[in-house]
């Protein structure tokens, strides 16, 4: 078991193949610590990770050799110090392996090609007036198809699996993103987690797209510097995670942190859903109320043009109704970091962010100790990266719901 409280991890005792751990297990599992730690940290010696690990310097160093033969890690720059011989730090090697991500949106879908340390490599986007079953998993089907013929030989054999980032119960959307309610409803007892692994030889995986994105954040974004944040990502719906104790937060069911379910007063003072304030889809709202197209909103979500007053309406009122979901999930939780991204440019998120700022030193913050406001790292692509962690998590790290701790 990890342990939860002080010291080191421990992996568990070995003992009759049958059950159980055996010495492979554990070989495993330590293998997955030293390659988190690395994937933490940027880069490690061998020193630091015996410490960091609890592990012996002698089991690192055979770890480490085995990892470096198998190319999933790389040496870097020798570092001399004052005494001694200089230490090699080692890291991730980004073409060890590679994994598909999908998100499927209200609007819009995407399927990445993401490398071992996270940075996109491929992309393909199709927007959708909403979004159908059979039209999902053929865009997905025939959307590897065209990313493997840009691929060697070699880099399709480093294809570890597909992470699917998807809102889930879509049929309870129909109104919102304006579907026949048969249409959406083809969605109940559609499994499309199960309906692509019958059609490709990688394993498959599925998650919330709220959740999947605050992952990514957590991994790839600020998680090395807030252990404990709440996150609230803005897409066509908002969603969000909780972080506590730097791992994800699911609750009893599953659910926890969803945020667009909140409830905050609106200008006449009465209460609605933070989802039907803030959401990209009472922006397109907006826009279509003044005869403007909203088409440019889901073509890319890093090219959005400045709509001017109706743009600065919706950030204006979204800041407003996140500063009051800030403060309530501060009253519970006295989380560091409140983290805001969503599906639009660095420049809506700064100015979203900043808005938010100002509007919660409007509200009654007696006994509120408010977190730090801050913008995500990851940006739109946060729920496809989220998805695309999945199979690395599952075959090569250590899953971010694992809270470990290490030594000083």
């Amino acid at each position: 078991m990890i342990t939860q409280g002080g010291g080191a991890p421990t992996v568990p005792d070995v003992v009759d193949p049958g059950g159980g751990a055996n010495l492979t297990r554990v070989r495993a599992y330590n293998e997955r610590l030293v390659m988190s730690l690395v994937r933490r940290h940027g880069s490690l010696s061998k020193a630091d990770i015996a410490r960091r690990s609890g592990l012996s310097a002698q089991t690192v160093s055979v770890i480490m050799r085995a990892l470096e033969k198998d190319d999933l890690l790389m040496r870097g720059d020798p570092v001399r110090g004052r005494v001694g011989q200089p230490s090699t730090p080692m890291r991730l090697n980004p073409d060890a392996v590679y994994s598909y991500g999908v998100k499927i949106g209200r609007r819009s879908c995407d399927l990445v090609l993401m490398d071992f340390v996270g940075t996109i490599r491929l992309h393909l986007h199709r927007i959708h007036a909403f979004p159908m079953p059979g039209e999902i998993l053929a865009f997905i089907i025939e959307g590897m198809a065209e990313l493997e013929e840009m691929l060697t030989s070699d880099q399709r054999r480093r294809v570890t699996g597909i992470g699917i980032a998807t809102p889930f119960q879509l049929w309870n959307w129909a109104d919102e993103v304006g579907a026949p309610a048969e249409a959406m409803d083809s969605w109940r007892g559609f499994d499309l987690q199960a309906e692509l692994a019958a059609r490709t030889n990688l394993p498959v995986f599925l998650q919330n797209d709220a959740t999947s994105a605050c992952g990514a954040e957590l991994v790839f974004g600020v998680g090395a510097s807030y252990p404990d944040f709440i996150y609230f990502y803005i897409g066509s719906f908002i969603g969000g995670g909780i972080v506590l104790n730097s791992a994800l937060f699911s609750g009893r069911t599953g659910t926890a942190g969803a945020v667009g379910p909140l409830q905050v007063a609106g200008k006449t003072g009465k209460t609605q859903q933070l989802l039907k304030v803030a959401s990209v889809f009472v922006l397109e709202n907006l826009l279509r109320a003044r005869g403007i197209d909203p088409k440019p909103l889901w073509y890319s979500a890093d090219d959005w043009i400045d709509f001017g007053e109706p743009l600065e309406t919706w950030i204006q009122e979204s800041a407003e109704a996140l500063a009051q979901a800030v403060v309530s999930a501060a009253s519970i939780i006295d989380f560091s970091a409140a983290v805001i991204d969503g599906g639009f440019p660095p420049w809506v998120r700064a100015r979203i962010v900043a808005a938010t700022r100002r509007a919660i030193q409007e509200l009654d913050l007696q006994g509120v100790l408010v977190p730090d406001i801050i913008e995500g790292a990851v940006g739109a692509q946060a729920r496809a990266i989220g998805g695309a962690s999945l199979p690395l998590f599952s075959r090569y790290l250590i899953d971010t719901n694992v809270l470990f701790k290490e030594t000083a």
